[in-house]
């Protein structure tokens, strides 16, 4: 044999090599065990801290099959959608499907995106006062405020207005917030206050403390919820007739009774279109994956009280993954039969 024909041997050689490395690695990305092997996922959230939580468990679920999840892109609600459609990112287990639903839409709603099952059922938002003021002035619902003297009461400023500590605007609540004042007549009599919301619910709380009465929108699952104790502390302030910004009046705002003004709502994964098709084993777990507003509202007020790094949230992620163990171990099987179909 040549210089030249052994060369080529070598060569022939070298690249069925490398072709049996790359058959090899194939068969290893596609094993039962990992059906997300390979694959990088860039996950993106909100930027408030206390919804973290809920990502890292879903984070855990995808390294768990095998995913190469990439840091969170972190953003405001209508960036977030838009970043979903146009295949900036993956996937969010964020969207509050009632509240949402518009932002979902203007980014390009079904045709570019998939809701994928009920990541948290039976979320709530609403008005809320405290309860000292609501049974001594017998306030029933919020057209009550409408009232000069009852407005009053809750005027943190001297204006004579009752001062609302609302919602941080591009969150989406702010929008039936001041919707809600408009419908209901309230503009004169109610200053709704946006900014740095948990900065703002800080004073509010505090005002609660001093023994001043508190009017404020929230929404659970929240830490909010275990200092400001609804029926104890605090009662929701129903609303006289459903009146939401989108026009869509006719779905369910009734809780425990009370017209919250707001739907009941569920917290839906969204994933991008193009990326769903592809990974079915992603889209089964975050459409299995579920964690009851108790739970997140339990591992928000560990946050409040100072567990709130992120090394925090990824272990308290951790431990409720531990406690869950059974629906953990059945998600991720669902998940990896899903990706070998």
């Amino acid at each position: 044999m040549n210089l030249s024909a052994c060369k080529k041997a070598l060569l022939t050689g070298f690249a069925a090599s490398l072709l049996g490395l790359a058959l090899s690695g194939a068969v290893h990305a596609a094993s039962a065990d990992q059906p997300g092997a390979g694959v990088k996922v860039t996950p993106i959230f909100p930027t408030i801290a206390e919804e973290r939580f809920r990502g890292e468990i879903a984070i855990a679920g995808l390294k768990a099959l095998g995913y190469d999840v990439k840091a969170p892109k972190e953003t405001d609600y209508p960036a977030l959608f838009l970043a979903l459609s146009y295949g900036d990112a993956d996937f969010t287990v964020h969207m509050w499907e009632h509240m949402h639903q518009a932002f979902y839409d203007k980014a390009g709603g079904d045709d570019t995106m998939v809701k994928a099952g009920n990541v948290m059922p039976g979320v709530l938002q609403g008005f809320m006062i405290d309860k000292k003021t609501a049974d001594q002035y017998h306030i029933k619902d919020i057209s009550d405020f409408k009232k000069p003297e009852i407005a009053k009461l809750f005027d943190s400023n001297g204006d004579g207005k009752a001062d609302l500590t609302g919602c941080n605007p591009g969150w989406g609540c702010e929008v039936i917030v001041e919707h809600q004042l408009k419908a209901y007549g309230l503009n004169d009599t109610v200053t709704d206050n946006r900014g740095s919301y948990f900065a703002l619910m800080a004073d509010t709380i505090q005002r609660y403390k001093d023994g001043k009465p508190i009017f404020y929108y929230t929404w659970v699952p929240q830490w909010i919820s275990s200092v400001l104790v609804e029926g104890r502390d605090v009662v929701w302030l129903p609303v006289p007739f459903t009146s939401l910004p989108d026009g869509k009046n006719d779905v369910n705002t009734t809780f425990e009774g009370k017209n919250l003004g707001a739907p009941i709502d569920n917290v839906v994964a969204v994933i991008n279109k193009d990326f769903a098709r592809k990974n079915p084993a992603a889209v089964k777990f975050l459409s299995e994956l579920k964690i009851a507003t108790a739970d997140e509202s339990a591992q928000n007020l560990k946050m409040q009280n100072g567990e709130k790094s992120l090394d925090d949230i990824k272990r308290q992620a951790a431990e409720w993954i531990k406690a869950h163990q059974a629906e953990w171990d059945r998600w991720l099987a669902d998940a990896r039969a899903a990706g070998q179909k």
